[in-house]
């Protein structure tokens, strides 16, 4: 019989990601979905759905129990948010009731693994000869780090959760579409920076994260957190010339002024004001943008989890625009 894994946020980008590595791994999977959630994309993988109530402790108890999982792979959480308390409600918030059913539940629960983010632990200098590692000082610079900082801690609390953190950099793959803006903006001829200061990048492959995941699912470890990226650090140049040698596109590089990016900021946090949607350029996406250096190590995961990256960014940016320009995005 076939172990049974919940993956929430199942019909997001990462989560589209963890349905396909967990069908070719042999679980039984059970995509956890809003009513509303498009799930076209999901349905070639012959899996199950499920919904849940983050707001009610015992009602996931009684999804949990009802199902009897093995795994739980908790993906679901927001990247934009109007305020603070909307960010910890939701990416802390669920995540702290999820655990704790979990716990509750008479279920035979092997791991749950929490998709975080490096964000929790935030930038550090440029200069900094040390890359961000899991005991680095947390610093997150965003209300969105922060929240899943809080995550963190809420689940630290409980000891006999069978937990595995993944602290992934900036992620990116097929169906992503915030680092798609970029490459779209690159296709177009167009290459724009904030400001000229010099920064260090890191990025990780989905398929990768993916592959972590399913990883720490086997791996025998209680409490601990792991940083995921391909192990390498990138100028602020390289994602754009490496898309534009794969393309074969030319660009006109421009540098924006900080203070004119911040104003632009402003004008569109006014512009949605009313709206309960978030723009795609605010103070919080201002603040992570410009960060000096996301370079982070991984050596911890190599070790505990046997994890070796397949992609650096020029391989895993030339199946990204393959993808993106066969399925019509670019």
């Amino acid at each position: 019989m076939k172990e049974r894994v919940l993956i929430t946020g199942a019909s997001g980008f990462v989560g589209h990601h963890l349905v396909e590595a967990a069908v070719q791994a042999g679980l039984e999977v059970y995509a956890a979905v809003r009513p509303s959630s498009d799930i076209a994309h999901l349905q070639p993988f012959g899996i199950r759905y499920t919904s849940l109530d983050f707001t009610d402790t015992q009602a996931l108890v009684k999804e949990l129990e009802g199902k009897q999982y093995q795994y739980i792979i908790h993906a679901a959480g927001i990247t934009k948010a109007r305020t603070e308390q909307e960010y910890n409600q939701v990416n802390a918030g669920y995540t702290q009731k999820l655990a704790q059913a979990a716990l509750e539940a008479n279920i035979p629960l092997k791991k749950f693994v929490f998709i975080s983010s490096l964000a929790a632990l935030g930038p550090v200098v440029y200069n900094d000869s040390t890359p961000i590692h899991e005991q680095s000082k947390a610093q997150p610079v965003t209300a969105y780090g922060k929240s899943k900082l809080l995550a963190e801690q809420y689940l630290a609390e409980l000891e006999e959760l069978p937990l595995v953190v993944l602290r992934p950099t900036a992620v990116y793959g097929p169906r992503e579409k915030d680092i798609f803006i970029v490459l779209k903006t690159l296709n177009l001829g167009l290459e724009p920076y904030i400001g000229s200061k010099p920064q260090w990048l890191s990025f990780v492959y989905v398929k990768d994260l993916a592959r972590a995941v399913m990883q720490a699912l086997g791996a025998d470890i209680h409490h601990a957190s792991y940083n995921v990226s391909d192990g390498n650090s990138y100028d602020r140049y390289a994602l754009a010339t490496i898309t534009k040698r794969i393309l074969g596109r030319k660009s006109v590089r421009v540098h924006l002024p900080m203070g004119v990016v911040r104003a632009m900021a402003h004008v569109m946090e006014a512009a949605y004001a009313g709206s309960s949607n978030t723009p795609a350029l605010n103070q919080e996406k201002l603040n992570e943008l410009a960060a000096e250096n996301w370079n982070c190590s991984i050596d911890r995961i190599r070790q505990d989890l046997g994890f070796v990256p397949a992609y650096d960014l020029e391989k895993g940016l030339a199946q990204t625009l393959k993808w993106y320009k066969e399925n019509n995005w670019l």
